[in-house]
């Protein structure tokens, strides 16, 4: 396959940023779209050319590093799957691909296509602690946990903070993000004993760092490579208004 590549190249968040264009040639339709970037970074270090910066780890769609906005669509065209997962074979020989960041105010740009997610780990040091005992592995059965409450919060602990859902939004809204973390624990009995404090402190964390508002169009369900459902963000609303009832009582 050879494609024509539209990437965005920026050297720091201070600076202005723009679109450059990068042949990929001879590309394996096998290949994974990350090792399709490791390819045309090898043609451009071997030109002299600064390689293209982007951010991967795992490669098996579980750290949520790989932040791309493939053609518009963040992790690209196909439906649950992190940009690591994603592979060439979704596009055609010929084909123009344009990748850029993730565009928010909260990721702000570090390089290229790397943004700064440390908001994330903000929100979630915001959550307090769980009550776990310590020391040898507890047995299995000790805290029974009834299916209809571990399925949901297994579904949401599934949430691996890439910020697709972030990208996605068109107020760049954390709201699927925030939820599935308040959600998860919020359904175990783990969680219990900060549940009303973390739902608080989270959101409150959430607004400092300036995401936007949701307005319930679902393009962060749309855009999770885990396919988070948005039922997530009614779970933590009524985690809320709980937590915001007891504090007036």
């Amino acid at each position: 396959m050879n494609l024509k590549l539209r990437v965005w190249r920026q050297k720091d968040a201070s600076k202005a940023g723009k679109i450059e264009e990068y042949e990929a040639k001879n590309i394996n339709p096998h290949m994974s779209f990350l090792e399709m970037l490791d390819v045309v970074n090898e043609g451009l270090a071997q030109n002299g050319v600064e390689p293209i910066a982007f951010d991967s780890d795992c490669r098996e769609g579980i750290c949520g590093m790989c932040s791309l906005v493939i053609n518009g669509i963040p992790h690209g065209p196909d439906r649950g799957t992190a940009t690591c997962q994603l592979h060439m074979r979704k596009f055609k020989d010929g084909d123009t691909i344009t990748i850029e960041p993730w565009r928010a105010k909260a990721f702000p740009v570090v390089k290229d296509l790397v943004t700064d997610r440390s908001a994330f780990d903000r929100i979630i040091q915001a959550g307090g602690f769980v009550s776990v005992n310590t020391g040898c592995a507890p047995e299995a059965n000790a805290i029974p946990i009834g299916k209809h409450l571990a399925d949901p919060a297994m579904d949401a602990a599934a949430c691996i903070g890439c910020g697709a859902c972030v990208a996605a939004c068109k107020n760049a809204s954390a709201m699927l993000f925030v939820a599935a973390k308040v959600s998860h624990l919020a359904l175990l009995p783990q969680g219990q004993v900060e549940k009303a404090a973390r739902v608080q402190k989270m959101v409150a964390a959430m607004d400092r760092e300036q995401f936007g508002n949701c307005t319930n169009q679902f393009e962060c369900e749309a855009a999770c490579p885990k396919e988070i459902s948005v039922s997530f963000i009614s779970k933590m609303n009524q985690e809320y208004l709980k937590a915001f009832k007891g504090d007036i009582l």
